[in-house]
């Protein structure tokens, strides 16, 4: 180094950025836009939506039973293809989820592949209607929640455990990161929802995206940062 020069310095080492799907990613909950999807062609009712909405509303108060809604959303698969069920989820996304996709998390998938760092999709939402997502995205990782399938390639109507729901989430995150050789205090997390404060609290870079009032509470007495992504015009 020559007498005066700045030293250069170290890159930095590469870390997990971990990205919420519903109202983080998607400027919107996928729930209600899937059974919309479903009543279309035909394959739920009024009566289906409306309860899916109810349970959205639970969802973003902060008090939704997640494994008992869970459980009968799996059980109403039983007997149906996956390869079905891949299809039709990746239709689904061409057709009706998209064009939700917040440019200010393209931006920040974005930044986070640039610099080398680990990206993965952890949501409580199904492998299937996250994949797709991920794939547009070029997001290798997906930490979501999976269905038992029988040897005959079609759900059993269980879920597998756990569930990627709040201490749920914070479980199956850990043991992706641990399988990458990757630590949570060195991870990064974006989510908008109090039901991550789990995984929220154990990573070193919190996140709260366009965050629910009680999430925003808590992000301000922490000091977490706050951000707020805009949906792309539709």
């Amino acid at each position: 180094m020559v007498h005066g020069e700045s030293p250069t310095p170290l890159p930095r080492m590469p870390r997990a950025a971990l990205f919420d799907m519903d109202r983080t990613l998607l400027s919107t909950e996928t729930a209600s836009l899937y059974v919309r999807y479903q009543r279309r062609i035909g394959e739920a009712s009024t009566g289906d939506l409306l309860r899916t909405l109810r349970w959205v509303a639970q969802y973003t108060l902060g008090v939704l039973d997640h494994e008992a809604v869970a459980k009968k959303v799996i059980m109403n698969l039983a007997g149906t293809e996956e390869i079905a069920m891949t299809r039709r989820c990746d239709d689904w996304f061409i057709r009706d989820v998209d064009k939700f996709i917040a440019p200010a998390g393209r931006l920040a998938v974005a930044h986070h592949q640039a610099a080398g760092d680990v990206c993965a999709i952890v949501t409580g939402a199904s492998l299937y209607a996250s994949r797709p997502l991920a794939r547009r995205l070029g997001i290798d990782h997906v930490v979501a929640s999976e269905f038992e399938v029988d040897q005959a390639g079609r759900f059993t109507g269980h879920p597998s455990y756990p569930l990627c729901f709040s201490e749920g989430k914070l479980e199956k995150a850990k043991r992706f990161l641990d399988a990458q050789g990757l630590s949570l205090r060195d991870a990064i997390f974006y989510s908008d929802s109090i039901t991550d404060l789990p995984l929220l609290a154990a990573v070193g870079e919190p996140v709260a995206v366009n965050p629910d009032p009680r999430l925003a509470r808590i992000a301000k007495k922490r000091r977490w940062r706050i951000e707020t992504w805009r949906p792309a015009p539709v």
